[in-house]
């Protein structure tokens, strides 16, 4: 039987059964879109591992005590289980999740690579500082959506899902987010000016 070809369902299935190689799959399956989600989220390699291995042991915790009852929605559910742990780490920390330039991917730099003085380059650095610093005083369900969205290439129903909202709501956290963020740059020009 080729564990590749079976439903997320019937991979759940034949782990709590018994056979290893279940969960072996659908951890091969996920392990990248999970990872992710909590390495964008908390911005340290080392503590996300962590996060990741605990997702998973709360999963195997869950699936052999038969709690398990989401139905097709594997994915999801593990996801805000890590989403959840990584929110719990933070009040731990007492601090919010920071926007910070990771060394392997910069969003930033997908949006302007192109021949620029050292000025522009100085100016769009500076940006993207105040873009950031911006981020953060954002209220922290729309810092959340926005963090998700354009770091972590979520769409809104994954988003949705693991914040357990209606994609509605995300879409309004987002929109919020945006407005936001608009009115804070033109007070920050503004003041600048002045």
């Amino acid at each position: 039987m080729d564990l590749k070809l079976q439903s997320d369902q019937d991979l759940i299935h034949l782990y709590i059964s018994g056979d290893e190689g279940g969960l072996v799959e659908l951890i091969r399956r996920y392990q990248t879109k999970i990872y992710t989600s909590i390495y964008l989220l908390v911005k340290d390699e080392y503590l996300a591992e962590d996060i990741f291995q605990d997702t998973f042991i709360k999963v195997i915790n869950t699936l052999k005590a038969g709690k398990y009852n989401e139905e097709g929605k594997f994915l999801p559910w593990v996801t805000r289980i890590a989403h959840n742990l990584v929110i719990d780490h933070f009040r731990r920390e007492k601090r919010a999740p920071m926007v910070s330039n990771g060394d392997d991917f910069d969003i930033f730099e997908v949006l302007g690579n192109y021949d620029e003085s050292t000025e522009d380059r100085m100016v769009r650095e500076q940006t993207h500082k105040d873009l950031k610093t911006l981020i953060q005083l954002l209220p922290s369900e729309q810092k959340e959506v926005l963090i998700m969205r354009h770091f972590g290439d979520m769409s809104f129903k994954e988003i949705a899902d693991i914040t357990d909202v209606s994609i509605n709501t995300a879409l309004g956290r987002m929109r919020y987010a945006l407005n936001n963020l608009r009115k804070m740059m033109q007070a920050k020009e503004m003041s600048i000016k002045n």
